[in-house]
C-alpha cells in the first residue's frame, strides 16, 4: 500500500477486526452493484470510499430530474447521462484507486450469470421483482452471496443470502403467486433518507462479508419503519418447495 492509501484508509484500518489485512482483502475484492438509484447510490459511494478494488456498476437508465432528491450519486449536472456514466464520474472523483466497470444495460436472467461468476458478492439495489428474481437465481446457481435491500414510502428492509445449499434464498421470502406489481417509488413515493439508511446497511453487510468482520445477515430480515423509527428482525427459513433453491437441497 502507498503512503496515500495508508492515510486514506487509516480510520477503518484502526479497527482491530479489519486492519491492514482486511484492507488488502477489500482492495482485491470484486463487487457487482445492480441498480444505481436510491439504494445503489450510498452502496456505490461507501464501497468506493472504503477501497473495494473493482466495482461493476449495472443500470440501464438515464439520470432524470425526479431522481435527484434521493439518488445522491447523481448531481444536477449529470441529468440526461446514463446512470453508469454519472456514477463512474462521481466515484472516480471520490476514489481514483477503485476500478470502475460500467454496465449500461438492464441485466437479465440470460446476461446476469456471466457477471455474477466474476465477483465475490452481489448487491441488489434494483427496483422491480423481475430483476430481483433473476439476480437471486444467478447468485444461487453460482453460490455467490447476495445482499438485498428495498425501500418504499416510509418502510425499508435489508437481508443477505449466502447462496449455499440449505440456506434460504430470495424466492423463499417472496414465493410464486403473489401480486408484486405497482410497488414503485413513482407510484407510491419515498422519503429520501430512507434509501440512505437501507443502502448504508447493504454496504455495511458487503464490507463485513469481504473482510470477515462480525456475523452476516444470512437467515435474518431487518424491517425498518421510519415513521416510528422502529426495527424488527425476522428469522428466514429455507422453503423446501422453493423453485430456485428447493431442488438443490435435495441433491
Amino acid at each position: 500500500m502507498t503512503d496515500d492509501q495508508l492515510l486514506r484508509y487509516s480510520r477503518q484500518m484502526l479497527l482491530p477486526s479489519l486492519g491492514v489485512a482486511g484492507q488488502q482483502r477489500l482492495a482485491a475484492a470484486r463487487v457487482l452493484i445492480v441498480g444505481l438509484g436510491g439504494l445503489g447510490s450510498p452502496v456505490a459511494m461507501y464501497l468506493a470510499a472504503a477501497g473495494v478494488g473493482r466495482l461493476l456498476l449495472a443500470d440501464g437508465d438515464h439520470v432524470d430530474l425526479s431522481n435527484l432528491h434521493r439518488q445522491i450519486l447523481h448531481p444536477t449536472a449529470h441529468v440526461g447521462l446514463t446512470k453508469t456514466e454519472s456514477a463512474r464520474r462521481t466515484l472516480a472523483a471520490l476514489n481514483p484507486d477503485v476500478e470502475l466497470i460500467p454496465l449500461a444495460t438492464t441485466l437479465t436472467a440470460e446476461t446476469l450469470p456471466q457477471w455474477v461468476t466474476q465477483v465475490d458478492v452481489v448487491l441488489d439495489c434494483s427496483d422491480n421483482f423481475a430483476t430481483r428474481f433473476a439476480i437471486n437465481a444467478a447468485c444461487n446457481a453460482a453460490r455467490v452471496p447476495l445482499i438485498s435491500g428495498a425501500a418504499l414510502r416510509l418502510e425499508g428492509q435489508v437481508t443477505a443470502f449466502s447462496g449455499q445449499p440449505g440456506d434460504p434464498c430470495y424466492r423463499c421470502l417472496f414465493p410464486d403467486g403473489a401480486d408484486y406489481a405497482g410497488d414503485t417509488c413513482a407510484t407510491n413515493g419515498i422519503l429520501p433518507p430512507l434509501v440512505g439508511i437501507i443502502g448504508g446497511m447493504q454496504a455495511t453487510e458487503a464490507l463485513k462479508l469481504l473482510t470477515g468482520i462480525g456475523t452476516p445477515l444470512f437467515g435474518r430480515l431487518l424491517l425498518l419503519d421510519v415513521a416510528t423509527m422502529s426495527w424488527r428482525s425476522l428469522r428466514l427459513r429455507a422453503d423446501p418447495a422453493c423453485p430456485v433453491c428447493g431442488q438443490r437441497r435435495l441433491n
